[in-house]
């Protein structure tokens, strides 16, 4: 159920931004969800599951977590799209948000060109999706890029397409992306985040990685103190993956007490087995508010 790869805390919020027609749209003024208390800076816990967890779970789920990964299409090897129209319900419940819109494999790209015409027409699904759920622009969707180790052309330029899409709606572009090192060939390793940061040039792009490799992860655990982002391997980067249900064993062995037998992570507070999830922490209670 979780965000996958092959290989492998508070800012202040965005301020509100004015109303922006585009493609035929208008997008309304920004309506970020305000958060007080102290002002130094903090890290944030977060979650993300491809499926919903359903209203019942919401008030149980936000005594431990601050924001929750919000799916736009359907997530990798999901059945459906379960997040529809559900924004309203989780700001009513405090929760921030981790947009999420999944990307193409490679194998769907075929070549660069065909990439680059796929990357613009998913970042018009991408914002219009996220308008008409209600999110504003200069909000942050985070493009999965469930594929690790160096990208291949056809796989920059479909993600270069997609960001220069999003960023021309008015929108901010963010990858999910793997922080683990990779092999590249004849002896190099590669992370993909930097990588990607590399070819972007001087876009502005929001980083989401993922690094279940324990450590630096400390596996399943929603303590108050979650770790850095940045202690991620990527200094980077604003959130920070570092658990997944299931477990990969050949990387959690040092930390695997800290999941379930089964290999999941589940919240505490509710029923076991309720809710499968995956663990985040942040430099913001809404990361895709851009904290």
């Amino acid at each position: 159920m979780s965000l996958r790869v092959r290989l492998l805390a508070a800012g202040c919020l965005m301020a509100a931004l004015a109303p922006l027609a585009f493609s035929g749209m208008v997008f309304p003024r920004a309506d970020v969800a305000s958060y007080s208390g102290n002002t130094a800076p903090r890290v944030f816990l977060g979650f993300d599951t491809n499926d919903y967890p359903g209203d019942a779970a919401l008030p149980a789920l936000r005594r431990t977590f601050s924001f929750a990964g919000f799916w736009l299409n359907q997530p990798p090897g999901g059945a459906s799209v379960s997040w529809t129209q559900k924004r309203q319900i989780l700001r009513r419940n405090g929760f921030g948000f981790l947009l999420l819109f999944n990307g193409r494999l490679e194998r769907q790209l075929k070549n660069p060109r065909r990439a680059t015409a796929l990357g613009s027409s998913d970042a018009l699904a991408a914002v219009r999706t996220a308008a008409r759920e209600g999110f504003h622009p200069g909000t942050i969707i985070f493009l999965d890029q469930e594929e690790g180790g160096e990208m291949e052309p056809a796989q920059m330029a479909y993600l270069l397409s997609w960001i220069d899409g999003v960023i021309a709606a008015h929108f901010r572009a963010g990858i999910y992306c793997s922080a683990i090192p990779a092999p590249a060939g004849k002896g190099h390793m590669v992370i993909t985040a930097a990588d990607i940061r590399r070819h972007a040039g001087n876009r502005r792009i929001a980083f989401f990685v993922y690094n279940d490799a324990c450590p630096p992860s400390p596996g399943c655990a929603t303590s108050n103190d979650p770790p850095q982002p940045s202690a991620s391997g990527v200094p980077f980067a604003s959130v920070w993956q570092f658990a997944q249900s299931p477990r990969r064993r050949q990387y959690t062995a040092r930390c695997s007490a800290t999941y379930d037998p089964n290999g999941n992570c589940y919240p505490p507070g509710l029923r076991h087995g309720a809710v499968v999830l995956d663990l985040d922490s942040a430099d913001s209670p809404n990361p895709s508010a851009g904290g």
